[in-house]
């Protein structure tokens, strides 16, 4: 199994899609599994869901389980199945559940602050 490990992430973390902070949290959580870079997973609570639109898209990950999708509509562009959530997770990794991630490309960045 990969080494999965999920820690406090360290003050306040911030996401912007588009120019438009969607989302800012001091209660984030990282996850780093194996050698992959570390994750970071923001609390549902501190997103603006309003930018959010799930779609039908789902990835199955054998640690952490079913992943559902969202897009991110911001005023200049959709970022399609830029979001991800464990809203199940394994029990392994159930402190990421009601969090989400983003992936990072142009227009969508996650920063500490």
């Amino acid at each position: 199994m990969s080494k999965i490990t999920i820690t406090p992430a360290e003050g306040t973390w911030v996401v912007r899609a588009g120019g438009a902070v969607i989302g800012e949290s001091a209660n984030a959580l990282e996850l780093t599994e194996g050698d992959l870079p570390f994750v970071i997973y923001f609390p549902r609570g501190d997103i603006a869901m309003a930018f959010l639109d799930r779609t039908t898209h789902e990835t199955t990950c054998p640690y952490k389980g079913t992943a559902s999708y969202f897009s991110i509509m911001s005023k200049s562009k959709t970022y399609t199945n830029a979001v991800w959530s464990y809203e199940n997770p394994n029990p392994d990794v159930a402190a990421i559940k009601d969090h989400l991630a983003f992936y990072v490309q142009e227009g969508v960045t996650v920063e500490q602050v």
